[in-house]
């Protein structure tokens, strides 16, 4: 028994959902999602209440029942609040600014990286260690603070390159030297 897919999604007032079959279109104040799902899931549209049901318990099902029901929930909570990923830039001379819809990063390489905003995410600089990635899709806010991160992982010994604002960095403490 599925606790998160026998979950009812309510939905808001500002918020529109079109269900044609297995595609589900959810529009609200921040833009419109639009997303397949598998063709064993049956979604259910009852007044401003979503229920997702599956047609057996085979293991299959089982994980598409709560994964159905949680992407509904995001795309539901994306077009209403949007979703936002903050990363910091640590490093000496290591810093971010913003060049229009881009992304500029110095990161201790000969040149400037620069990374391209996909379509439906815009990136906050506050200030040039701080960097905060946001849109409605949160996989796709995701995948692009991943890809951030990957233009310089957070090294070990000295704690150097960008991470997620929540991760820990576990230090090493490097060559102690023999006796």
């Amino acid at each position: 028994m599925s606790r998160i897919g026998n979950k009812p999604i309510t939905v808001p007032e500002k918020v529109e959902v079109k269900i044609e079959g297995q595609k589900v279109t959810v529009k609200g104040p921040k833009g419109t999602l639009e997303k397949e799902f598998h063709k064993d899931m049956k979604i259910n549209l009852e007044g401003n209440v979503i229920t997702v049901v599956r047609p057996d318990d085979e293991p299959q099902n089982k994980s598409l029942h709560g994964l159905t029901r949680t992407l509904l929930n995001n795309m539901i909570e994306g077009t209403l609040n949007g979703f936002e990923r903050k990363l910091e830039v640590n490093g000496v001379g290591y810093r971010a600014s913003k060049k229009g819809n881009n992304l500029l990063l110095n990161l201790g390489y000969s040149h400037p990286v620069e990374v391209e905003a996909p379509a439906g995410i815009t990136f906050d600089v506050p200030n040039q260690n701080e960097i905060i990635v946001k849109g409605m899709d949160k996989e796709l806010v995701g995948q692009t603070a991943a890809v951030i991160r990957t233009k310089r992982p957070p090294e070990v010994y000295r704690g150097k390159g960008i991470k997620y604002a929540e991760e820990t960095i576990r230090r090493k403490e490097g060559k102690a030297g023999k006796k």
